[in-house]
C-alpha cells in the first residue's frame, strides 16, 4: 500500500467520524470545532487528488472566514446546553427509515453506472496514473497566481479592501461602548505631567 492510498483512507475515516459528531456533540464549540476537522480533511482528500485551488479554497474560505464566523456566532449567542437523548429515540424510527431509502438508492445508482475493471484484481488494487503531470509542468496554482497577479490585480486588491471593511466592521459591532470597568489611556494627561 503506498502512502498516498494510506493518507487517503486516513483522511476519509476523519472526515467521517467528524461529519458524524458535528451533529451528535451536545456543545455547539465543540461541533463547530469538528465542523472545521470536517474542512480540513475534505480540502486534503481534493489536495490527493490534484485540485490543489480548491483544496486552498476550502482551507481559506470555509476554515478561514465560515468555520471562524460560526465559531463567534456560536461564543456571541451563549447557547446553553441540553441534553437530547429523549428525542432520539422518537425519531429513530422515522430517522432509519429516510437512511435506509437514501442509502437504497445510493447502492442503485452506484451499482447501475460503475462496472468491474477487468484489468485489475480487486477494487482497493486500482491505481490512479495522473497524464497531466506528464504533459504540463505548469500547475493550477502556478498558472492562477500568474493570471491573478498580474491580469486582475486591481480586482484583487479591491477584494482585499472590501473583506478588511468588513472585519473593521465586525470589531465595530462587537465593542461594547457603555460598560464603566473600561480603563482608558489618557495620553494627554500622561504627557503634561
Amino acid at each position: 500500500m503506498s502512502f498516498d492510498s494510506l493518507l487517503y483512507y486516513i483522511l476519509s475515516v476523519t472526515l467521517v467520524i467528524s461529519s458524524m459528531l458535528v451533529i451528535s456533540v451536545n456543545n455547539t464549540v465543540y461541533s463547530v470545532l469538528f465542523l472545521v476537522l470536517c474542512f480540513i480533511a475534505s480540502a486534503g482528500l481534493l489536495f490527493l487528488l490534484d485540485c490543489e485551488f480548491m483544496s486552498l479554497i476550502f482551507v481559506v474560505i470555509y476554515v478561514g472566514a465560515i468555520a471562524v464566523l460560526f465559531l463567534f456566532v456560536v461564543m456571541m449567542l451563549d447557547v446553553k446546553v441540553t441534553s437530547s437523548f429523549k428525542d432520539i429515540f422518537k425519531y429513530f424510527p422515522v430517522g432509519m427509515l429516510l437512511c435506509f431509502v437514501f442509502l437504497s438508492e445510493l447502492a442503485l445508482i452506484f451499482f447501475d453506472s460503475f462496472h468491474v475493471n477487468p484489468y485489475v484484481d480487486s477494487f482497493s488494487s486500482n491505481v490512479h496514473r495522473n497524464w497531466y503531470d506528464k504533459i504540463d509542468s505548469f500547475t493550477d496554482i502556478e498558472s492562477l497566481g500568474q493570471i491573478l497577479y498580474t491580469h486582475y490585480i486591481y480586482q484583487f486588491l479591491v477584494a482585499g479592501v472590501i473583506l478588511l471593511i468588513g472585519v473593521i466592521g465586525s470589531v465595530i459591532l462587537t465593542v461594547n461602548y457603555k460598560t464603566p470597568n473600561v480603563k482608558v489611556q489618557n495620553t494627554f494627561r500622561q504627557v503634561s505631567r
